[in-house]
This record gives C-alpha cells, structure tokens and sequence, in this order.
C-alpha cells in the first residue's frame, strides 16, 4: 500500500539521479488509454516521463485529469471535421484519499489527486489533478473537464489548478522535491504560493527551474492583471506586489516572464530554439541565460525494435520486408477509416502533426498544377496522408483540414484520417517513406515528431527548423529544403520559396532514389535510424536536464 501522506517514488532512485524533482506540465502523453494531451508538448512529457522511469530518477509528474481529454475527433456526414467530448474513463489510476481546497475567483474549490503507478504504463509517478467533485459547484467542476477550455477566465483557473494545486499537492504528499520544473508555463502561479511558503523570492528561485517551448512573443500567454488578481492567481499578493516581484508594469501579466524571473535556470528546447529565445528575453533583465536542451522521444516506447534488429544484423531482405509489413498494417487503418486501399510499395508521404497554420499542413497544395502532376504520376507513384488535430476552435485550422477532405474525395491514393492520438501516431510514422515537415522557420521551437518517423523507417523531408538542425545530413539521412533570407522575405514569397524547393527535391532526387536506387534508400533510411537512436532519444534528454539544469 503507497503512502501517499509520506511519499517517495516506489523504486531506488540511482545514485546520480537521487535530487528530487517536480515535473509540471499541463499534458503528458503516455499511453493511448490515458488521454489527457492535445500534441507536441504531451509527447514530450510523456516521453520524459518513462525515460525518468528507466533511468530511476527521482522524479514525479504533477498534470490534470482532464475528464473529457482534448476532444475526439471524429466526422460530420460529409466526412469534414467534428469535435466531440467524451467522458474518459481511467479505472488504472489510484485514487490516493487525497483532498483539499485552493481559492479560485476568492471561492475555496476542493480538488483531488489521482495517481499513475510507474509500473502501469512504465513512466514515473505522475499525479493527477481534478475539480469533478461532488463537493463543487457545477462551474468549479468543469475547471477540469477540458483541456484548453477556450473561455479566459476558465484557463486561468486550470493554470491555478495546476500551478497552486500541484505545489500544495506536494506538501500534502511531505515530498519535499529540492527542484520544481516548469514545463512551459501554465503552472507558474506555483511561484506565488511557495513565496508564502518560503518567505523570500531569492528561496523559490533556488528551487525553480523553466523549460519555454515558444519560439515568439505573441505565443507567450499574457493575461489582464486585473482578470488574474480577480480570480486568485496571485495567491493573496496585491497587484502592485506582484509587478514588484516580477518587474512587470503595464495592464498584462506575461506568464512566460514571470516564470523567466523566478527560476534560476531555464532552457529552450533545441540548439536553435536556444538563439532564438535569448535574442527574444534579451533586452529584459534579470532573467537567467536560456540554455538549450534538445527535446526527444523515447526509444522504447516509440521504435520498431524488428527494424532495428534486421538493421543491425545487416538483413536487408528482412529489412525490406518488415517496413513493407508495418505500412501493409497501418493502410488497414486508412481503408477502415476512409474506403482507400494504398499500396504498400508505393512511395508514402505522410503530414502528421497539430493543424496550426505556421506548420503549414497544405503548402503542398498550394501549387495545384504541381499537385495533381505528384498524385496522378505513373512512373513515380505516391501515396499522400494527412492527419492531426486543429484547436476545436482555431477555425482557420479547422477549414484548412476540411479543405483537404474535400480534395483527397478526388483521389484514391490521398487520404486524411481522423483521431490523432498516439496509436495512430506511431502506425502512421511505420506507413510513411517521407515524414513531410515544413513549417515556417524558425517557428517551429523543436517539433518532435520526425524523430520517432525516423525510429520506425521514415525518412525526413524538413524545412531547416527546430532539432532537425541537429540532424540533418541532406541526402544521406534526411532531405532539406534549403533556407532563404528568411527575414527579409515576404510570408508569401517564403511560402513559394519553400513550395518550389519542396517539388524540386521531391522530383529530383526523392521519388528518382526511392524507385531507382533501392540501396541507397535503405542507407538513408537507416542513416536516420542510427542517427536519432541516442542523440534524440529521451533518455540523453532526461539525463541533461539533472546535469545541466537540476545541479
């Protein structure tokens, strides 16, 4: 029986690991069934998460049990785009007896804490906020219920969830963590209630460390101070106290800034991700040096570990023939959801990810004349996905993923799936022969999701941006579109700029390798395989931030 009232992860912590730590993100995703994750910032703390566990770090997960998850996507009758809410049900996790109140808009709101065993799902223990108690009142129930609520005022009250429930969480649990880490910063109001705890910001500083995942000012959430002072934040600190403590002025609290001010380390999550978020918190003071921690995914949980094995065995038939098999599997997915039986030894491209408008899902569509040549080519045929989850109320996102519905009707070998979640996730990266990546750079603060195509026979085909920077060998482990002046260039004329090189490379030197030269394709193909089994593998990730960011 885990006692909660006195807790300590329920393995021996290594040695080198023995600090303890606090992880805060507002989504982790770490298996299928639990479904409390919207995207890119869930798979990485998920991916932190069971890189902890194999490691045995002293590390627990503080998150939100989000009744109704993200959404489920599903379709209207014309196969467009709907968003659902679904109850979820969890009967894995452990209810741990644990209860108490955090003041939100000056009301006490109860809130309880579930728990994730580690040996569930293999990942460290994680603990799990709600408010969908009897004991509150209807609007303090739905507090938890979705993630992202698009209502302000409902946010807010997730972040002080979040952020004051998880710390006050661990002294009801007597942990004692000598590190809180903020994954992004949703759960910065933390920083107001332990400055009540321990009297001094120099205190909370020491124990405070931030990881920012947002490579503009405008992604960086900012809120009325006046909204936040109204709905308790600040945990009983006035608004002039707060400008004081956190050097802001001005009617906008900066949540990012706040976080920046209170930690005495911080990083951004690839090495050009690093650059870009000094130069953009440089001309603010008192801020510690971003650092950069190259984000990644966990090999274990992601890999197909049969690929690996014929790869190092040097068993190119049965190479061959698995990669064939996994995209044999996953296409079942694609007919079951969409009547297209796709041929596994076509050519597979594959855009999966969020729906967000930098990452630019259509571009390429954007030349239609070159569009319709690519699909309905015989020589060189290919195959082309689509998936992902737009916000539920990013409209622009939405029309553009209902766009490509309604194209890929034209088609047989186009097709856009729905529910994309982990699962499908991964059976799409084993589908895909090109994981098509081209956001707008240098948007894109890491994106994760190539390193995991790679892990499972997919070969890159990236605008220059986020890890793969780290990555890249044009030619013989991935393919580049090559950068332009990005800053000096039109959003339009970057747009055609990259559309071009895209069709370019596609035409010249993708399909030519993939159906001419089989050999030098499978070395590019496992050129990415070996290249991200360890630099881009959550355990190197989980290993630097004790090194680098918890000493």
């Amino acid at each position: 029986m885990t006692d909660f009232r006195n807790y300590k992860v329920p393995y021996e912590p290594s040695s080198e690991y023995s600090k303890s730590v606090a992880y805060f993100s507002m989504e982790f995703a770490i298996h299928q069934p639990l479904k409390i994750y919207s995207g890119g910032l869930g798979f990485l703390s998920g991916s932190h998460l069971r890189s902890a566990y194999e490691l045995k770090q002293n590390l627990i997960g503080i998150g939100i049990l989000w009744k109704y998850g993200y959404y489920d996507q599903s379709r209207n009758q014309d196969q467009t785009l709907k968003p659902e809410w679904y109850e979820k049900n969890n009967s894995f996790l452990v209810d741990t007896g644990i209860k108490f109140q955090v003041p939100v808009h000056s009301q006490p709101v109860w809130v309880k804490a579930w728990y994730l065993p580690p040996d569930t799902f293999k990942s460290a223990p994680l603990f799990l906020l709600s408010t969908d108690l009897p004991e509150n009142d209807y609007l303090s129930q739905t507090i938890t219920h979705k993630l992202y609520d698009s209502d302000t005022a409902a946010k807010i009250a997730q972040m002080i969830i979040l952020g004051i429930g998880g710390a006050k969480l661990i002294d009801e649990l007597n942990f004692n963590p000598e590190v809180y880490h903020l994954n992004e910063a949703h759960g910065v109001s933390s920083v107001f209630y332990l400055m009540k705890k321990l009297g001094k910001k120099e205190e909370v500083q020491k124990k405070l460390v931030f990881t920012t995942h947002t490579p503009e000012e405008a992604g960086n959430e900012k809120h009325d101070f006046y909204l936040c002072d109204k709905m308790s934040y600040f945990y009983g600190y006035s608004i002039d106290e707060v400008k004081a403590l956190t050097g802001m002025s001005g009617d906008m609290f900066n949540h990012s800034l706040a976080a920046l001010r209170f930690a005495h380390a911080a990083n951004g999550v690839s090495k050009l991700h690093g650059e870009v978020s000094r130069r953009m918190w440089g001309e603010y003071e008192n801020i510690p040096e971003i650092q950069s921690i190259t984000n990644a995914q966990n090999w274990k949980y992601w890999a197909d570990k049969q690929l690996y094995r014929f790869m190092e065995e040097a068993d190119n038939e049965g190479f061959d023939d698995r990669k064939r098999y996994l995209k044999k599997r996953a296409f079942e997915i694609v007919a079951d959801q969409t009547g297209k039986i796709f041929d596994p030894d076509v050519l597979t491209i594959v855009w999966a990810r969020r729906f967000a408008a930098y990452k630019r899902p259509d571009l390429i569509t954007h030349d239609f004349r070159k569009f319709e040549e690519l699909v309905t080519n015989s020589e060189f045929p290919v195959q082309i996905i689509w998936a992902g989850k737009p916000y539920p109320m990013d409209y622009g996102a939405i029309s553009v993923f209902n766009s490509l519905v309604h194209l890929s009707k034209r088609y047989k070998n186009v097709a856009v799936c729905t529910g994309y979640e982990l699962t499908l996730s991964k059976r799409l990266k084993q589908a895909s022969d090109i994981w098509l990546n081209n956001p707008r750079v240098p948007r894109e603060a890491s994106g994760t999701s190539g390193m995991t195509a790679s892990m499972n026979g997919s070969v890159n085909f990236s605008t220059y941006d986020g890890w793969i920077c780290e990555f890249a060998k044009h030619g013989e482990n991935c393919f580049i579109v090559p950068q332009a002046d990005y800053h000096n260039l039109s959003i339009q004329d970057q747009d055609q700029w990259d559309l071009n090189h895209l069709y370019e490379i596609l035409q010249g030197e993708i399909l030519p390798t993939y159906y001419k030269n089989k050999r030098q394709w499978r070395d590019i193909v496992q050129s990415g395989m070996t290249d991200v089994r360890f630099e881009f593998e959550s355990n190197r990730m989980a290993k630097e931030y004790y090194e680098l960011m918890y000493r």
